[in-house]
């Protein structure tokens, strides 16, 4: 079951007691769970290992940026921490990449954690790109750094689901799409203007789905988890 659920649940909180109290309510078999900058901050390494320690495979989602030794040292650090995944930012550049995924393979005494990285952020659009000179749409910037993190043998990519039918047509068939921002159709959409569903997510081509407020804040988030992944495997 585990294999065949590609929910991961974002664990956007502010404190540990939140975490667990929701984490509590989850099951390792129906989802993963993705430990962001705020609760990393605020808990640090030893939240990713109890939860690891809980059977759960995690993603650390630090998006790592800087030059290309130092990013390689801490994904291998991330890696020891027992994680399942990680990710650096592509605009890091093809030699950063190359060489972190490098470092967890070396460094690895069994299968190293999927190593992924971020494009374009779904926050910054057209004006951002303009403001810094770069003479391309979105979608452009997307691709071609899709490419460059395919180039660097990296797992895949964290992109938007409107970009999932794109770079699914252009990437290798085993390039991970882990795209957030998923919202069943019944759910309120809070602060997105555009809803994709988990199912027409998977139709697109997404390999992973980050899942947060619709199981997070649900009355009863099991129920919510188990309806989604239900959903997606009949």
């Amino acid at each position: 079951m585990k294999e065949s659920s590609p929910v991961i649940v974002a664990l956007d909180f502010p404190s540990k007691k939140e975490t667990m109290q929701l984490v509590d309510k989850l099951e390792p078999t129906l989802c993963r769970l993705k430990v962001g900058k705020e609760l990393f901050t605020r808990c640090g390494p030893a939240l990713v290992k109890q939860l690891v320690d809980k059977n759960f495979d995690v993603f650390l989602d630090l998006k790592y940026h800087d030059i290309p030794n130092t990013v390689a040292k801490a994904c291998v650090s991330a890696a020891e921490l027992g994680v399942w995944m990680l990710n650096v930012h592509a605009l890091g550049g093809e030699k950063m990449m190359a060489t972190a995924k490098q470092a967890l393979e070396s460094n690895s005494n069994s299968d190293s954690p999927h190593l992924i990285a971020v494009t374009w952020l779904t926050s910054s659009g057209q004006t951002e790109l303009d403001a810094l000179g770069i003479n391309m749409t979105p979608q452009e910037m997307v691709s071609r750094l899709a490419i460059m993190t395919q180039n660097a043998g990296l797992d895949g990519v964290v992109c938007s689901a409107q970009e999932a039918p794109m770079l699914r047509q252009s990437m290798n068939k085993n390039f991970l799409l882990v795209t957030p921002g998923i919202r069943p159709a019944d759910a309120s959409q809070d602060d997105q203007c555009r809803i994709v569903t988990p199912e027409k997510a998977m139709q697109d081509g997404s390999s992973y789905l980050v899942i947060g407020r619709p199981i997070t804040q649900a009355a009863e988030p099991y129920k919510a988890l188990k309806e989604i992944v239900n959903s997606l495997i009949q």
